[in-house]
């Protein structure tokens, strides 16, 4: 008798020690976590009980902010007045789902807080309330892309390459944030299934294409392949390759031919204005699967962009140890087909990192963050992400990528007042290659660039290209974020852009 009490005393007293374990580890261990959780009752309903912080762009325009209402259980609602406008951005704060995007990201700023107090008074009884963030997001801007994409799925960034901040980041499908943000759950829940639901090419408008799709770059990825040889082998950026329409590729009996089977070849300088495959494949296959995979890593494919901002996802290239035994694999991937496949968040910055002497900048939305009192809290600092390459090395790219523009594949996209350095692309994707993924980056003005640009707009028919799609979206983004950062309406810049 006395071993089973023995027995059922230790057990109890095991249940009670994972009892206090499991207190200890809520308590203290995943206290802050549980605190900031937007699932946390306490959070959510603090979002609509007490009003949070507006978040607001580089304008000035409100892009979110709480406003009173009369009736209901929520004294507070929150109101998004530019909508679909910048909502894969902004996001939303909804009595039944949560926060989303920004709101998510700096829910801890928004939500109503204990402010530092001003009085003795206060230190006996403190305030509470909520500070606010500005973004370096230009609405005036976000408007032309919208316009110019014309509801066609895909994706444009606009960075400052200099700091790293966004000036523009739309993408289609985008969304109505206002039913979300209903306290009726029957309207919030129909808007939820409808935003949660993919379209036809799989994209739900919930998401964020600019930072959560992946599409194969095409010859975009011909700058990383560039970069890899002024990087590593400086030897082969004068050596010429045979002018051909198609090429053999190694280990195999599988060829590999230039757009419209059109014949070309020489030097890097020779071949990156017209995009010859047959020759960047030849020259891919030259660096090797070790210099390429090294150079893309460097560039922060691979890797999750640092952006503030829920839900980005990392660009591929294959490692090294994936071309051992697929030399065609490699020739491929060196004009971004295969495997390899880019984010428009991660070609927007392989453009920035060209045009800021190889320093790329940390991406970032907020520029800083306000207390109830107007007060800044915080001033986002620019930082360095990721260095692939130098100064001098750059400088080898950017003319190339003039001469894109000048008398290549972008040639007739852009006026030459903007000068614009460009690189197209047209990646053949699905089955028996029927649709093209149709991409082009820039960076403007070449000489002292201030934006650089990338758009991605997918499952195009294959007849189309990355200049005859996405060049007149990029060129529109250009002359927008120039004539924005000259202080002009960046509406109306030429009368092909809306």
């Amino acid at each position: 008798m006395s071993r089973r009490l023995t027995i059922l005393a230790s057990f109890i007293l095991l249940l009670f020690a994972v009892v206090a374990a499991q207190s200890a580890n809520i308590q203290f261990f995943r206290a802050s976590a549980l605190d900031a959780s937007s699932i946390n009752p306490r959070v959510s309903s603090s979002s609509t009980i007490y009003p949070r912080g507006e978040i607001v762009a580089a304008d000035g325009t409100v892009l979110a902010q709480s406003v009173a209402q009369s009736s209901g259980y929520y004294p507070y609602k929150r109101v998004y007045p530019l909508g679909s406008l910048t909502s894969g951005v902004v996001g939303f704060s909804s009595p039944s789902y949560g926060v989303w995007a920004l709101e998510a990201q700096y829910n801890s700023v928004l939500t109503a807080h204990a402010q530092p107090p001003q009085s003795f008074a206060q230190v006996l009884a403190p305030t509470s309330a909520a500070d606010s963030i500005t973004l370096t997001l230009q609405p005036s801007l976000q408007r032309v892309i919208q316009k110019a994409m014309g509801g066609v799925d895909g994706a444009v960034v606009v960075l400052d390459p200099r700091s790293g901040g966004v000036l523009a980041m739309y993408s289609n499908p985008t969304y109505n944030p206002v039913p979300l943000t209903s306290s009726s759950f029957p309207v919030a829940a129909a808007a939820w299934k409808k935003d949660t639901t993919n379209n036809a090419h799989g994209f739900p408008p919930l998401g964020l294409v600019a930072t959560q799709q992946t599409f194969p770059p095409g010859s975009t990825f011909k700058i990383v392949t560039t970069s890899a040889v002024v990087v590593g082998r400086p030897d082969l950026f004068l050596k010429s390759y045979p002018v051909l329409r198609t090429t053999k590729l190694p280990n195999t009996n599988l060829t590999l031919s230039n757009y419209g089977f059109e014949s070309c070849g020489g030097n890097i300088p020779e071949m990156l204005p017209p995009s010859c495959d047959t020759g960047y494949a030849l020259l891919g296959l030259d660096v090797g699967g070790s210099l390429m995979s090294s150079t893309a890593s460097s560039f922060g494919i691979n890797q999750v962009p640092p952006l503030d901002l829920p839900g980005v996802v990392s660009s591929y290239f294959p490692p090294a140890s994936a071309f051992q035994y697929d030399l065609p694999g490699l020739a491929y991937s060196s004009i971004g087909q295969k495997n390899v496949r880019l984010t428009a968040l991660q070609n927007a910055l392989v453009a920035a990192a060209v045009a800021n002497g190889g320093r790329e900048m940390t991406p970032h939305l907020l520029d800083y963050i306000t207390a109830p009192d107007g007060s800044t809290v915080k001033r986002y600092q620019a930082s360095v992400w990721q260095t692939p390459l130098t100064p001098a090395q750059a400088a080898r790219i950017v003319p190339l990528m003039q001469n894109v523009v000048s008398r290549g594949t972008a040639y007739g996209i852009f006026p030459a007042n903007l000068d614009v350095a460009a690189k197209t692309g047209t990646s053949q994707t699905g089955n028996s290659a029927k649709n093209t993924d149709d991409w082009m980056i820039a960076f403007a003005p070449a000489t002292h660039p201030t934006i650089a640009v990338a758009v991605v707009i997918p499952f195009q028919p294959v007849s189309q290209t990355g200049a005859s799609v996405a060049g007149p979206i990029i060129k529109c983004a250009v002359e927008g974020a120039l004539a924005v950062q000259a202080g002009l309406p960046a509406s109306g810049t030429a009368t092909t852009c809306p």
